[in-house]
C-alpha cells in the first residue's frame, strides 16, 4: 500500500490529485473519468436497481487520508455531503499515525437469520425436538446454498429463543458463515428453506422468515492511544485536551439524549465508507445502535479514557460488511473505490470502518472540549452557504472567507456579499 500521507492533497488543483491517483495507484484515464461522470450510473442501469426510476442522484466522494491500521496505511474513499467529516477524520488520523496508527481486529462473519414459530402447541417439546435435528436443519440450510459451502462459508450452527409471557413464540436462529459477503440475500433464502421443516419439528405455525441486522457475531473493533502532547494545539494543551474529551464521553456513556448525537457523529464517517463501497448503511445504523442498547441503556458506541500520560481511544460494534455481492457488481464507480482502498476481504473492511468511526468520534469530542462544535465546522459550512446563494467556483472562497471573518455564516450575508461582489444591488 503506498503512503497515506499526502500533504497539501486538499490544495491541489483536480489535474493534480488525478495525476498523484494515477501514480499511486496505477489509476487509468477510463478509471479517473468513472470518478468525475456524477457517479458513472446511466439511467438505464439505474432503472433496472430500483422501481419507479427517474434519474440518478450524485455525491461528492472524498479521501481520508493518512490513515495507518494494524501497521499498513489506507487511504480510505468516502462517499458524503456533510462538509466536516472529510477533514476531520483525515486530521484526527494524522494524530493517530504519529501515535503509532489505529489497531483493530474483527469477529467472524457470522449472521444470524430467523424463524418465527407461532402455536406450537408443545413449546418444551419443540425446543427438543429442534435442538436434536441441528445436523437435519444445517443440511437443509447449505442445500439451499451449495457454492457458498463449497467456498467454506454457509451454516454453522442452529439456536432456539423461547418467549413466554403476551405473545408466546419460539424463534429458530440459523447462525450463518457469510464469507466475503454482506449475507442478506443468502441468509433470508436460507431461512426460507428451513421453514417448512421448523413446522414439521414444531407443530407450529411459522411467520416471519428473515435475517436479524442486529450483527453482534461479526463485531469490529479499532483502538489507539494518543500521548497528550500531541493532543496540543489552538491555545491548549494536551492534557487539557485530554481529559475535555474523556469528560465529553462520559456524557455520553450515562446520558442517551447526548449518547445519540455522539453516536450518529461515529456513524458520519462508517456510513460515507460504507456508501462508497457498495455496502448497506442503513443497516450498519440499525446493528450499531441496537448494539449501543444491548445493556438496556442507550450508550456509546466508543469508549475514550486517560491512562499514563495517553488518551485511550476504541470502539466496538457490528460490521456486517462485504467485499462481494449486492451491488458491487452493478455500480461501476465502487470498483474504482475499491482499487483505492486496496483490501480483499471484509474483515479489513470492516476494521478499516470501525477506525474512521472512531477518528471522526475523537475529531468531534476535540472540537466540542474545546472551541466548541460550530467554529469548527464554519470554514467548511461557509463554502456551501456560498454556493446556496449562487455562488460559482470563482466566488465561492471569498465569500466563505468574509462570511467566517464576520462571524455570520448566514444565506443573506452570502447573498449580500455576491450581490456587492457583482456591482448589484440587494433586491
Amino acid at each position: 500500500m503506498s503512503d497515506s500521507r499526502l500533504p497539501g492533497f486538499y490544495k491541489l488543483e483536480l489535474e493534480e490529485r488525478q495525476a498523484l491517483l494515477r501514480e499511486r495507484f496505477g489509476m487509468t484515464d477510463d478509471e479517473l473519468a468513472t470518478l468525475l461522470d456524477g457517479g458513472a450510473l446511466d439511467f438505464a442501469r439505474a432503472d433496472k436497481m430500483v422501481e419507479n426510476c427517474i434519474g440518478v442522484f450524485g455525491l461528492p466522494i472524498g479521501l481520508g487520508l493518512n490513515f495507518r491500521i494494524n501497521g499498513l496505511d489506507r487511504i480510505v474513499p468516502l462517499v458524503v455531503e456533510e462538509p466536516s467529516v472529510v477533514a476531520a477524520v483525515s486530521n484526527m488520523a494524522k494524530v493517530v499515525r504519529d501515535a503509532g496508527g489505529f489497531e483493530g481486529d474483527a469477529d467472524p462473519p457470522l449472521m444470524i437469520g430467523q424463524v418465527q414459530v407461532l402455536e406450537s402447541p408443545d413449546p418444551t417439546a419443540a425446543v427438543l425436538a429442534l435442538t436434536q435435528a441441528r445436523a437435519h436443519l444445517l443440511a437443509r440450510a447449505n442445500a439451499v446454498h451449495p457454492n457458498m459451502a463449497a467456498r467454506g462459508a454457509g451454516a454453522r450452527d442452529v439456536e432456539v429463543r423461547r418467549f413466554d409471557g403476551p405473545y408466546p413464540m419460539l424463534v429458530v436462529h440459523l447462525i450463518v458463515d457469510c464469507g466475503e459477503a454482506m449475507g442478506a440475500n443468502a441468509i433470508n433464502a436460507m431461512v426460507e428453506g428451513i421453514a417448512p421443516l421448523v413446522e414439521e419439528l414444531t407443530g407450529g405455525r411459522v411467520r416471519l422468515r428473515i435475517l436479524s441486522n442486529l450483527a453482534d457475531r461479526r463485531l469490529a473493533r479499532a483502538r489507539c492511544a494518543v500521548p497528550f502532547d500531541l493532543l496540543s494545539g489552538n491555545g491548549y494543551e494536551g492534557a487539557e485536551v485530554a481529559l475535555g474529551i474523556e469528560e465529553a464521553w462520559q456524557f455520553a456513556e450515562v446520558c442517551p439524549y447526548r449518547a445519540a448525537t455522539h453516536n450518529k457523529g461515529v456513524m458520519n464517517g462508517i456510513d460515507a465508507v460504507a456508501i462508497a463501497t457498495g455496502n448497506d448503511w442503513r443497516s450498519l445504523e440499525a446493528g450499531a445502535h441496537a448494539y449501543a442498547a444491548r445493556d438496556g441503556q442507550y450508550r456509546s458506541l466508543t469508549r475514550w479514557t486517560r491512562a499514563d500520560g495517553a488518551l485511550h481511544g476504541s470502539i466496538e460494534l457490528p460490521m456486517a460488511v462485504g467485499m462481494v455481492g449486492g451491488s458491487t457488481q452493478v455500480h461501476p464507480t465502487l470498483r474504482v473505490l475499491r482499487k483505492l482502498l486496496n483490501t480483499e476481504t471484509g474483515a479489513e473492511l470492516g476494521v478499516i470502518m470501525a477506525a474512521v468511526g472512531l477518528a471522526q468520534n475523537m475529531a468531534a469530542l476535540r472540537a466540542l472540549a474545546t472551541e466548541g462544535i460550530q467554529r469548527g465546522h464554519m470554514s467548511l459550512h461557509a463554502r456551501s452557504v456560498a454556493l446556496a446563494v449562487g455562488a460559482v467556483e470563482a466566488e465561492v472562497d471569498e465569500i466563505a472567507a468574509e462570511l467566517v471573518r464576520r462571524g455570520e455564516v448566514k444565506s443573506q450575508v452570502a447573498l449580500e456579499l455576491l450581490l456587492a461582489r457583482r456591482g448589484q444591488k440587494t433586491a
